[in-house]
């Protein structure tokens, strides 16, 4: 379902960080909405490894999280 790989020909623009993401240094997470699938990275390692997901399965995923 999810598969770690590195995704290089997501332009930088195309990133948006977390609203809960802080500058201090604490767990940031950016996503991208590609082609099909949802990307995910760690802000502060853009050239580490990047997620993607389904949109179906982001979508779920968002729809969770809002629950609380």
């Amino acid at each position: 379902m999810n598969v770690e790989t590195r995704v290089q020909s997501v332009p930088d623009s195309a990133w948006f960080k977390s609203s809960y993401s802080s500058g201090e240094g604490g767990e940031c997470v950016e996503v991208a909405a590609c082609p099909g699938t949802v990307c995910v990275r760690d802000s502060k390692d853009t050239a580490g490894p990047t997620l993607r997901v389904s949109s179906d399965g982001w979508a779920a995923f968002v729809e969770f999280a809002a629950q609380g």
